[in-house]
């Protein structure tokens, strides 16, 4: 990183100031704390109906932020749960068979045909028997038993109807309805999925830091509409000295002050460069502006998380730190 690039970036940089009423025993460096924010974006082009939070507000993970206009992604899912139902309903028919009301008309005419069937049943018989004392002849029981075989064949042939009418569709035709409702569930899946991003809801819990549209304004699909800073988002940066590098590792406590803070802040250090910089000449004399820095961040903790972002602070590191 250039010096150009530190004095625009830093709000308070870095320097191993030995300042009035300090011990020898400590270094004090100047560092600043710096934020990562998170920006919550549009997924897709439109016009916002509502912005939710404002500038300051503390809000919680899943909390609404804004809505986008949304008229056609609701009449695509209105669309696609009506097809889904339609398929639905197909499939039912075809794995019941034919309605009820269906099947009751057949069922009527197999009890009529069966009513028929006795009554030529016992018509012939009595014309047998009739026969039978030779008081008719037998052209007149043979007809009667023609009726009553004809009568019988007719139940017959309702009775298959009414087992067919009570099976369901073929399997091929069951499968392809089936895949029909698979088809159309995914489509309704995928409107709602649409549906669903025209709201942006936080990420994570955190602070509105900014707001970059008002409702009524057209967003482009990725472009951030609000900035949000989590609690543990923040760092605390400083540059260290190469010739202090190697008093300190990762994980080691520092103190932090600040102007009007309470006393005894801490951080700990979770990252040291890996790579040396200049150090900015706009502190440092021309004699000693190739002295080289390292740039070192540091968590805060417990109290220390309620720093602001771009607060100045002094970085004291205790003698353990800077290796005895």
């Amino acid at each position: 990183m250039t010096p150009l690039a530190h004095m625009t970036t830093l709000l308070a940089v870095t320097a191993p100031l030995a300042l009035g009423g300090c011990s020898d025993t400590n270094t004090t460096l100047q560092g600043y704390v710096e934020g990562t924010y998170i920006y919550v974006s549009a997924q897709s082009s439109g016009r916002l109906t509502e912005v939710s939070v404002r500038r300051g507000d503390t809000i919680e993970k899943g909390t609404l932020i804004a809505r986008l206009d949304a008229t056609e992604e609701e009449q695509a899912v209105a669309n696609g749960e009506a097809r889904l139902a339609q398929a639905k309903a197909q499939l039912a028919d075809l794995r019941s068979g034919k309605r009820a009301e269906e099947i009751e008309v057949i069922e009527a005419r197999l009890a009529e045909a069966q009513a028929a069937r006795d009554l030529a049943e016992t018509e012939y018989r009595r014309q047998l028997a009739l026969h039978e004392r030779r008081v008719v002849a037998q052209s007149v029981a043979d007809n009667a038993r023609t009726q009553r075989d004809q009568a019988e064949a007719n139940v017959r042939a309702l009775a298959s109807e009414l087992a067919v009418a009570r099976l369901p569709a073929r399997p091929d035709e069951i499968a392809a309805a089936e895949m029909n409702v698979a088809a159309e569930e995914a489509a309704l899946m995928q409107a709602r999925i649409h549906l669903e991003r025209r709201q942006l809801h936080a990420p994570t819990s955190g602070s509105v830091e900014e707001t970059f549209y008002e409702a009524g304004e057209f967003v482009n699909a990725g472009q951030a509409v609000v900035s949000l800073l989590p609690e543990g988002n923040r760092k605390i940066r400083f540059f260290l000295p190469q010739a202090q590098l190697a008093g300190i590792q990762l994980g080691d406590r520092i103190t932090v002050a600040c102007d009007g803070c309470a006393s005894g802040l801490e951080a700990r250090i979770d990252r040291i460069a890996t790579e040396a910089e200049f150090t900015p000449p706009v502190l440092y004399s021309r004699d000693s502006r190739e002295k080289l820095v390292f740039l070192v961040e540091a968590q805060p903790l417990g109290a220390a998380t309620a720093l602001k972002v771009g607060q100045p602070v002094d970085v004291m590191l205790s003698p353990a730190s800077e290796g005895g």
